[in-house]
């Protein structure tokens, strides 16, 4: 079995195949590695938006890109929240991984009230057959308040426009992450 970040990538690499010059994005930048992994897929030849609050995630997120062409990818120091400011009018995919920033400031964490408002505005932009893949780090106080939200909002989704997945390992210790994917089945008019 995929753990949830494998998992989460297994999912890029099924959206990528379905929309190769796609638009993407990482909606919390971190260290780039999501970012990375969809412009070094050898299928993309879309666009990535990648988002981060913090100057250190897009710092780091840039260095992997130094020694190389990265005109595919736009860096956006900016919160997520704020993401129909920045993005094209149609999407295909977008991630997200909660929490905090491996390495960095632990009591700088993503919030549940605009990590809901960001994909809200990502599932206004998203093509039919495209997903929203959070990956949910809930080991710390503000990963379960932002889990128990999440979870509870997202379960609202209309079920006609939208499918929403959880994918998680329930037997193991220290609450692992665990992935929500939301696919459009159709257009909200």
């Amino acid at each position: 079995m995929l753990n949830a970040l494998a998992y989460s990538h297994h999912l890029l690499n099924e959206l990528i195949h379905r929309f190769p010059k796609g638009t993407f994005v990482d909606a919390t930048l971190g260290k780039g590695n999501d970012t990375y992994y969809i412009a070094h897929h050898p299928k993309f030849q879309g666009h990535v938006y990648g988002f981060d609050i913090q100057s250190d995630a897009i710092a780091l997120s840039k260095k992997k890109f130094e020694n190389e062409d990265a005109s595919m990818v736009t860096f956006i120091h900016d919160s997520h929240a704020k993401a129909k400011e920045y993005l094209p009018s149609t999407i295909h995919g977008g991630i997200f991984n909660l929490g905090y920033l491996p390495g960095g400031d632990e009591s700088i964490t993503t919030l549940p009230e605009s990590t809901l408002e960001s994909i809200h505005q990502l599932l206004d932009r998203l093509e039919v057959k495209g997903q929203i893949i959070l990956v949910v780090y809930w080991g710390h106080d503000n990963g379960k308040v932002e889990k128990e939200y999440l979870l509870k909002h997202l379960s609202q989704l209309n079920q006609y426009f939208y499918q929403v997945l959880t994918y998680q390992f329930i037997n193991q210790i220290n609450q692992p992450p665990f992935v929500i994917v939301i696919e459009k089945l159709r257009s909200v008019q």
